[in-house]
């Protein structure tokens, strides 16, 4: 009746900071990395960066 969808957005890494966390979440399809930050009320998601300023992204 329903059909079953992978998910898109995976985490691949966490680190807890005090009340919040980072997580690095991939999405699936793009392969692109995102670093995600959630807190008490504030958070934010950008695309992760390296160390040449290009998007991360997986193959």
């Amino acid at each position: 009746m329903f059909e079953k969808k992978a998910k898109r957005f995976q985490v691949k890494e966490e680190q807890t900071l005090g009340f919040g966390a980072i997580q690095i979440v991939v999405d699936t399809v793009t392969g692109v990395n995102y670093l995600l930050s959630i807190g008490t009320g504030v958070s934010g998601i950008t695309p992760l960066l390296d160390e040449n300023g290009n998007v991360v992204i997986d193959k």
